[in-house]
Parts: structure tokens; sequence; C-alpha cells
């Protein structure tokens, strides 16, 4: 069995005695509780205090649950949503283009995949739910570069690789890009990201009108585009499952 890290797991241990106790406790009452002398529990609750997980009330010195772990709950809440949100209408996309469909978030300075619908014609294919891909040269990264704000600032900053001759990596044709993806509503990946494979995503909004994630199909370059362009029934059924989710996580119309 791995071995585990001790000051983790009294981390760990703390954050559930906060979440399911008195709404604030002091100092002694934490380490008597975890058994715990007071220098250690005094540090730990210092280092979450600092990364925003516990927060201290100044009048009686006793702690509680800090707004960073609201923070990461909401963002797990919305993923979770957005996935819910997301099944029906991706499988539609999936049956209606014959490709396979991908619903990607933000997630430390790229894309993660939080669904995949398989191609619909019974080849072997590989789930890639978990799967990461770059910001600046994907269908789903363009289209999360474009709508949300730390988004943009990660691809702008952030590396910008190469991947094939097609890659836009020189931050000025880059931003052009990005604003025609504005413009349009929808991004495109014609081989800049795998030889051989095109891609296509549109946005997803929530209540807010916040964009929360983005949706695209995926597939060889000769079914996903025809005559040198993308097939203008796929950019539509995209775009149409993206309004279809929003519109299921209360956005209205777009």
């Amino acid at each position: 069995m791995a071995r585990t890290i001790q000051s983790l797991e009294r981390a760990a241990a703390m954050l559930r005695l906060l979440a399911g106790g008195e709404r604030r406790l002091g100092l002694s009452e934490i380490a008597t509780s975890l058994g715990l002398a007071k220098g250690t529990a005094h540090g730990i609750l210092r280092t979450l205090q600092q990364e925003g997980f516990v927060e201290q009330d100044p009048a009686s010195g006793r702690y509680q649950l800090g707004a960073e772990l609201l923070r990461l709950g909401n963002s797990y809440l919305d993923v979770h949503e957005l996935r819910a949100r997301a099944l029906v209408w991706a499988d539609d996309l999936a049956r209606a283009s014959g490709e396979s469909v991908y619903l990607g978030v933000l997630h430390q300075q790229g894309v993660l995949i939080v669904h995949h619908v398989f191609r619909p014609d019974d080849s072997r294919q590989v789930l890639e739910v978990g799967a990461m891909q770059p910001l600046h040269s994907t269908a789903l990264g363009k289209v999360l570069a474009a709508c949300d704000p730390v988004a943009h600032t990660e691809a702008v900053e952030g590396e910008r690789r190469s991947y094939t001759a097609r890659t836009v990596t020189e931050l000025k044709e880059f931003e052009g890009v990005l604003d025609l993806v504005r413009a349009r509503g929808w991004a495109a990946d014609v081989e800049e990201t795998w030889d051989g494979v095109a891609s296509l995503a549109a946005p997803i909004h929530d209540r807010r009108r916040m964009p929360v994630g983005a949706v695209g199909v995926t597939g060889a370059v000769e079914r996903v585009c025809a005559d040198g362009t993308l097939r203008p029934e796929l950019v539509a059924a995209v775009r149409d499952c993206a309004r279809a989710v929003s519109r299921d996580l209360g956005a209205g119309r777009f």
C-alpha cells in the first residue's frame, strides 16, 4: 500500500471536523478532538487559513471553513451539472454528425475533457474523459480562450507549442483567430493539433450567461470538411447542441 502524508491527513480531518460540527471551533477544541498538540494544530490551521480553506473570526479567535472551499465546491457542482445537462444533447450530436463528441472545461492552463461520446460506427475507440487538450490549437480550447477572460489570459501568456505545420503560435495571429471565433460563435481546428484530424466547437453558457465549457465534434478531415472547408451542417449541429445545453443551464436564448 502506498504511504500517506500525515500532515495532509490531519488537514483533511480538520476540514471534516469544521464541516461536521459546530459552525466555529477554537484551537483547543480542534486539537483535543483530533488528538493533536496545540502547536501542531495551530500550524495546520495557519496554513489552511493562508490558502483560504479556513477563516478565523477576529473577535473570538475561533475557526470556520473558508470561502475557497465554497469556490472549489461550486466549481465541482458546475462541472457536474454541465455534464449532466449535456448527456442527452451530446448523444444526439454524435448520432446526427456521425463523429465523436467532446465536452471540455478550462482546467490548469488547458482543456479538461469531462464527457466523451464515441463515434457511432462501432469502431474501436478509446475513452478520453480526463484527458487534457491545449487551449491554443484545439477547437474546444479556442472557444474557451475567446469567451472566457481567464482562459484567454492563460492562452496568451502560456506556451503555444507547435503541434503541426498549421498550428498558430504567433500572438498577433492567434488574437486574430480568437476575434474570428467571437464574431462567428464557433471555433475550428483543421490539422492544427493532429495531422489528418479536424474539429469544431461552440461555447456553453450558464444562467449568468458566463462561459462554463465547450462542446464539439472531432473526426477525420475528409469527413468533417468538404471542399477544404468545414461542413456547414456540422457547424449548425454543434451550435444547436451548445445552445440547447446552455438553455438547460438557464442561459436563455443565444
